[in-house]
């Protein structure tokens, strides 16, 4: 990495410069970023979190572990009071394991992703929490992303109400049902962060999309991951550069289950031959320290668009 790559300046932190840099495209990210990111909601943002029924979230517990998590509601569960803020009606939830690092004053990730038409927002912020029913969000960075990846879904049976499943199962391996979960996923999430000016954490969370197999298992555990042509922030990457740690979750969207990781990442900016998934740029490992199963943790279900 170049030297322009150890100068960041807002919105982007070292890591991301550096991979910007690395492709090439530093000193317009530079320019486009002020531009990309707000520290604010604006109108469209403020109108279309209400519309959604679940947000992803991304956390670090008090051991430095990244997790990332889906939580629900009713549309309207999310809104934004002012521009400099989101308010999520979420309770607390003591079998989620991201639930560690969501108290007041905690930094954090949240996309909003509406998947019958793709749309997606990010921002990430600091926890304002006055009670255990919900939290409100102070906006650092807001963002939309491309619609790029996303498998179209369908929302269905809306009204079923969340049936109480067995206890989380906790591992530091993944078992069979692990592996199948991965093995059939199109959709994944994932959780980074770095460490803020303040000493807190920085936090993001995005999405991962690709047909069915497009998340390899190796051996011990070990998953790549192809990256494939974005937005050029290098948002995750970035922190994964900065800070090698990151959390998984797979949603299984027609039975509500859950699987969610914290582990550790590498960054592969120049796969061999054979490596390299067809339409990938990169690719990351990660490999699972722990691995957390939640059966029926979701409410809601959704449909896949076969046309």
């Amino acid at each position: 990495m170049s030297a322009q790559a150890a100068a960041p300046s807002w919105p982007w932190h070292r890591g991301e410069v550096a991979l910007q840099e690395h492709v090439g495209i530093a000193g317009r990210m530079a320019e486009l970023g002020p531009r990309m990111i707000r520290d604010h909601l604006n109108a469209q943002h403020q109108a279309f979190f209400p519309l959604l029924p679940f947000a992803v979230l991304g956390s670090v517990d008090g051991e430095g572990r990244p997790w990332a998590t889906l939580r629900e509601g009713a549309p309207g569960f999310l809104h934004a009071p002012d521009p400099l803020h989101l308010r999520v009606e979420s309770p607390r939830d003591a079998d989620d394991p991201a639930e560690a690092g969501l108290g007041d004053g905690a930094g954090v990730g949240l996309l909003g992703i509406e998947l019958a038409t793709r749309r997606r927002n990010r921002l990430n912020g600091r926890i304002e929490r006055s009670g255990p029913e919900g939290f409100a969000i102070r906006v650092k960075e807001s963002f939309g992303n491309c619609p790029r990846y996303i498998r179209v879904r369908h929302e269905v049976d809306p009204d079923r109400a969340r049936e109480s499943g067995p206890r989380p199962c906790v591992s530091d391996r993944l078992d069979a049902a692990a592996r199948a979960v991965i093995a059939a996923a199109e959709t994944f999430f994932v959780a980074s962060a770095v460490e803020a000016a303040d000493g807190g954490w920085q936090v993001d969370v995005s999405h991962r999309g690709g047909p069915a197999g497009f998340v390899r298992i190796g051996a011990d555990d070990c998953l790549t991951i192809p990256d494939y042509s974005g937005n050029r922030c290098f948002n995750t990457l970035g922190n994964m550069l900065e800070n090698p740690r990151a959390g998984l979750v797979f949603p299984d969207f027609t039975t509500g289950d859950l699987l969610q990781m914290s582990g550790r990442t590498k960054i592969v900016l120049n796969p061999v031959e054979g490596e390299r998934s067809e339409g990938a740029e990169r690719l990351w490992r990660f490999v699972p320290e722990r691995v957390v199963f939640r059966a029926g943790a979701l409410r809601l279900r959704f449909v896949t668009d076969v046309a």
